[in-house]
């Protein structure tokens, strides 16, 4: 429709203009009284139906309006988010309370175990009142058994001094009589026997301690005095020999030792590099790496964000000859560490804040766009120099290095004197034609001081073979100190066995030859004197025997006094030993040694046994039952902390998997209060409530609306029975055929998905008013509501398959699978059975089709049989079906059109108009004289017939093609 037209039409008051069909269609429909859309496709479907097809089909399609069900499908979605959301909670809740139950318990357990320690702990301090007590109970035993003893001593002791006087008194009286009898001149010889032997002995045991000595040094034994002091002179000599000589040899030692210590530090550091090297890539010390660590750590940097300079810079593998040289010159700029624009600040402060027991130069890099380098020399260093290609620090370093290291390399100090930077081979730099400097205090070709470049391989073997010489030097040194330490050795034994032979200054303490001539005279004239005097003789046996008595007595006399000075001794040290038991426990306090002294009692026998308990074993088991509380509070404290490590952990799995309940709450042991409390809290209030709104929801939302959505499909199933009945009673006023009628049969469709819906909807409502609470309030209940909302919602991945479903189980005209049946009129019995008209002959397809469309027609218009309203739409266009139909199934057409009073249009060829002559009440004639162009020419009924007879039918023969229109009388 042009915009021209459409203004006129919207300027006539009594014009309704639409712009697309459906509001024409509802307003159609409203206007002619028609009820639903499908009135109007089955008008469209009568144009040209000449067969049904599926007469399920055709029924949903076309007797049947579909029920409006989304609107109640997003209800239920929407009460069913409420109710998931609900379970939601109860889920995080119950969760919550297994996760916290576990923990809560093990925090509880942690509690009474760490409660146990102490108690364990207490037991341990208590140890040593403990056996103070025991002690003192074994010492007072021991001192009543010392008294008895010390009474049985001093008895003993006054018999035996008694024996002793009477037998000194006897001796005394002998000694009297041996005098009166020449006895006295005989001990005077006896006297000095003694000591000439005495001194003999003594004067012998030097001789031979000095002969001993001088054999060691390689000295004769001297005979006389002079070769006493020839001896003497030679050790002197000796002695000034070896001296200085030991001074020499611990010179060297020391100077050996102090060798060997700087080769082992330096041996170490070696090692230690090694170690780090190993373990990196990066040829940088380990001590600047030590600090780029720390402040990595602190800061939680990456350490690949700010490398040094030698980590990125390498020289080329094509001018290793110039490397020794460009590691000096690049030695400071290479141990720089390059630090990002974006961490400088924190760097910054951190330096500044910070010991760092070393020297760190840093620079900070600032972003740079790329740009073309600075011009070089053709020789400068630079260009034996290569950058880590993958390196963001890049375009700075080609940048710096060439404004910082542009040094010609010369191969001869003719050009080095020309050039105002250079450097040569040897590591002689020239900078600003002035300033030269050659720094040899390392050798140019030590790859242990080289730091440049992004792999370490080669400083590595460097540093290994460096540490292998260090080694052979330590061996050559460590052999060098052992030869010196055995000659230190050799030399100092000999000093001393030289000093030990000077001790022997006169050689009459060792000359023990005379006295052996002297005894003998004295042995032989107390002999003589023995002989001429018998009566002497006997006194002296007498006084013989009696002095073998006598130190008998003394004998038994000393060992009661030793017996009684040691139970003295032992009887004020257990005395002692009491009185400090007594005040230990006097410090102790009586409530501490009711509580803790009956469970080592306990402890005391589980520990040690049966072991019996002395004084002197007190100390011991008191230690090894200390050892094993220790040993027991050892295993416990492990229990302890791997209990606490659990709980923590546990702790924090909670944190993290609701952090917004723990925000306030510590991940410690501390803190195993307030979980417990938050369980109490989840338990007592929490849970209950989030369990109570579920259940209320799911009851008296979710699943009512379920079962009104249930109830809503039954009546929609209902009212589909009871349209299926108003169309048959249609159906049964129509002879389909003498004394035969069509039926319409609606039965259960057998799909499967919709048998399972059906008793998925059944088993969320089954129980729900009736049963009981747990039924009614089950989380199987959720989950079958949950199943089928889902379904409605659509579940991801199969969101189109479910839309399907969704569409296809929710049309209730789905339920019914439709067919037609043919019966007696005299008995309903059936004559046959028709779900379409396949495998029908044409006449069969035809009056099947009109029977059914008419009744479709007398449904959807609302008309009914005999029944005449002013008001009902009742136009039906037929387009050429009578055409190719036979005369018989279209008159049984028209008949039955003319008993719905339906007003027919119909289009056919000439030669049906004789059929539909008597049902029509004007004729319309279109004819095309020579394909050029079409005339219409309207005739009355009346009008028709007469021309018709006037003609004597020609007119048939006349026009080619005719239109016959034909109202309803």
């Amino acid at each position: 429709m042009n915009d021209d037209l459409c203004k006129r039409l919207r300027g006539l008051t009594d014009v309704e203009l639409h712009e697309t069909f459906p509001p024409y269609g509802a307003a159609f429909r409203r206007r002619f009284g028609l009820g639903h859309e499908q009135a109007l496709e089955l008008f469209n479907q009568t144009v040209s139906m000449k067969s049904v097809g599926n007469l399920t089909d055709f029924v949903r399609g076309h007797m049947l309006e579909a029920f409006p069900v989304e609107p109640r499908i997003e209800a239920l979605i929407g009460h069913f988010d409420d109710l998931n959301r609900a379970h939601a909670a109860v889920l995080k809740a119950k969760a919550q309370v297994e996760a916290l139950e576990p923990l809560v318990a093990d925090a509880q357990r942690h509690a009474e175990l760490a409660g146990e320690i102490e108690t364990l702990r207490a037991c341990r301090d208590a140890l040593r009142p403990y056996f103070a007590a025991l002690k003192g109970e074994l010492l007072t035993r021991r001192m009543d058994n010392l008294d008895q003893e010390l009474t049985r001593c001093g008895n003993r002791i006054v018999e035996l001094q008694d024996a002793r006087r009477g037998e000194q008194s006897r001796r005394d009286e002998l000694k009297r009589a041996i005098a009166e009898n020449g006895g006295d001149r005989l001990e005077r010889l006896k006297a000095e026997t003694v000591e000439r032997q005495r001194e003999r002995h003594a004067r012998r045991k030097r001789a031979e301690q000095y002969n001993a000595l001088a054999r060691e040094l390689e000295l004769p034994e001297p005979a006389g005095a002079e070769a006493f002091l020839a001896n003497r002179r030679a050790l002197e000599t000796e002695r000034a020999a070896c001296e200085p000589h030991l001074e020499q040899v611990q010179n060297r030692l020391t100077e050996a030792n102090v060798e060997f210590h700087g080769f082992k530090t330096e041996h170490g550091g070696l090692q230690t590099e090694l170690e780090s090297l190993r373990q990196r890539r990066s040829n940088i010390p380990a001590r600047m790496l030590a600090i780029r660590e720390r402040l990595c750590e602190v800061l939680e940097l990456n350490e690949e964000a700010v490398p040094f300079a030698g980590e990125l810079i390498q020289v080329r593998a094509e001018a290793r000859d110039w490397e020794g040289a460009a590691e000096r010159l690049l030695h400071s700029f290479g141990l720089s560490l390059l630090v990002p624009d974006a961490h400088y600040a924190r760097i910054a402060e951190w330096v500044n804040a910070t010991h760092l027991s070393g020297r760190l130069v840093y620079f900070r890099v600032l972003e740079r766009r790329a740009a073309e380098p600075a011009e070089r020399h053709p020789e400068s260093l630079v260009r034996k120099l290569a950058i880590r290609p993958d390196s963001a620090f890049y375009p700075w370093l080609e940048v710096e290095l060439v404004r910082r290291f542009d040094y010609a390399c010369c191969e001869d100090m003719a050009r080095f004197r020309r050039e105002q930077r250079a450097i040569t081979r040897a590591g002689q730099i020239k900078a600003g034609g002035d300033r030269h400097e050659k720094d040899d205090r390392h050798r140019l070709d030590d790859r242990s001081r080289y730091i440049l470049g992004w792999t370490n391989e080669a400083k590595i073997a460097a540093l290994e073979q460096q540490a292998g010489h260090l080694e052979q030097r330590m061996q050559a040194v460590g052999r060098e100190i052992a030869t010196q330490q055995a000659e230190q050795k050799r030399l100092q034994t000999r000093l001393q066995k030289l000093g030990n032979l000077a001790m022997f200054s006169d050689f009459r303490e060792l000359d023990w030859r005379p006295l052996v001539t002297e005894i003998e005279r004295l042995e032989e004239e107390r002999r003589r004197l023995e002989v001429e005097s018998d009566i002497l003789r006997a006194l002296e046996e007498q006084l013989q025997s009696l002095e073998a008595a006598i130190e008998r007595a003394e004998e038994a006399l000393t060992r009661a006094q030793r017996e009684q000075a040691a139970a003295e001794s032992k009887h004020e040290a257990a005395r002692l030993a009491l009185e400090e038991t007594r005040q230990q426990l006097v410090a102790t306090p009586q409530a501490l040694r009711t509580r803790y002294f009956p469970r080592l009692e306990a402890m005391q026998a589980e520990a040690l046994g049966e072991h019996r308990l002395t004084v002197e074993s007190c100390d011991n088991r008191q230690s090894e039952l200390r050892d094993w509380l220790q040993k027991r509070i050892d295993a416990e404290q492990r229990r302890l902390d791997r209990l606490r490590d659990s709980v923590i952990d546990a702790m924090r799995s909670y944190q993290n998997a609701y952090p917004l309940e723990t925000q306030e709450v510590d991940v410690s042991i501390d803190s195993a209060a307030e979980y417990a409390g938050m369980l109490e809290r989840l338990r007592a209030d929490d849970l209950p409530r989030f369990e109570a709104r579920f259940k209320a929801l799911l009851n008296e939302n979710t699943i009512r609306e379920v079962a009104s959505f249930q109830g809503q499909l039954n009546r929609e199933r209902e009212a589909i029975k009871e349209r299926i009945e108003t169309i048959n009673r249609s159906l049964h006023e129509i002879d389909y055929n003498p004394n035969r009628y069509i039926t319409l049969l609606a039965e259960t469709a057998a799909d499967p998905e919709i048998r399972d819906f059906q008793q998925e909807l059944r088993a969320c409502t089954e129980g729900t008013f009736t049963g009981s609470e747990e039924a009614q309030y089950s989380e199987a209940k959720f989950l079958q509501v949950k199943h089928i909302i889902e379904r409605f919602r659509g579940r991801e991945g199969s969101t189109e398959l479910d839309r399907r479903w969704t569409r296809k189980v929710t049309d209730v005209r789905n339920w019914f699978g439709f067919s037609a049946s043919e019966r007696w009129r005299e008995d309903s019995a059936e004559y046959e059975h028709y779900t379409d008209s396949g495998g029908k002959s044409g006449g069969q397809k035809e009056k099947l089709a009109y029977t059914v469309l008419a009744a479709s027609l007398a449904y959807q218009f609302g008309l009914e049989w005999g029944e005449t309203r002013s008001r009902s739409f009742r136009f039906v266009v037929i387009d050429e079906a009578f055409g190719r139909g036979s005369d018989e199934s279209a008159r049984y057409g028209l008949e039955l059109f003319r008993r719905l009073n339906l007003q027919l249009l119909v289009v056919t060829p000439l030669q049906k108009i004789h059929i539909i002559e008597p049902y029509v009440a004007s004729v319309g004639f279109v004819h095309n004289a020579e394909g050029r162009e079409s005339m219409l020419r309207n005739l009355t009924i009346e009008e028709y017939r007469t021309e018709k007879a006037a003609r004597g039918g020609g007119v048939a023969a006349a026009e080619q093609s005719a239109a016959v229109s034909s109202a309803g009388r």
